[in-house]
């Protein structure tokens, strides 16, 4: 499945870049999000849990950036395990472009998943990654204003 958005972020390109490589950010932000640790450059171990239609599961697992271009975006990638649920992994392109003193993310992703998630139904499943992903970059986008302002107060 191919899942694409674009949210406009109240703070400059560079703040959005920092909040986008800032494991508590990212875990504040992830839904569902249990536990996230490591860094940019070596990947992060993340413990997820989340409900697809009538399939509650815990998903342990790894995510890795790659082409990393600081401040203009990153891909990020990632792979967990949800014991008898099955499996997801995928992938988003995420590209960071100045709009006067805000930021435009946009992302483009993929996912895939596996096992007893699977027999749920492409639907239900793309309907419910869309609801994630709206969740994360929606929170994202609400976090990031709060941050450069307590950032700039801190100056």
């Amino acid at each position: 499945m191919d899942i694409m958005g674009q949210y406009r972020i109240e703070a400059p390109r560079e703040e959005v870049w920092k909040l986008i490589n800032d494991p508590e950010v990212l875990r504040a932000c992830l839904p569902g999000c249990q536990s996230l640790e490591g860094n940019p450059q070596d990947g992060f171990a993340a413990t997820v849990t989340t409900k697809i239609g009538p399939v509650k599961a815990t998903f342990k697992g790894e995510v890795k950036l790659a082409d990393v271009r600081p401040p203009e975006g990153y891909t990020i990638s990632g792979e967990g395990k949800g014991g008898v649920a099955g499996f997801a992994k995928g992938s988003a392109d995420v590209r960071l472009e100045e709009d006067g003193e805000a930021t435009i993310l946009t992302y483009n992703a993929t996912a895939q998943v596996g096992g007893k998630l699977a027999q749920l139904g492409s639907r239900l499943v793309d309907s419910t990654a869309r609801k994630l992903a709206d969740a994360f970059f929606g929170a994202l986008a609400q976090y990031a204003p709060t941050q450069a302002a307590t950032t700039a107060g801190q100056a």
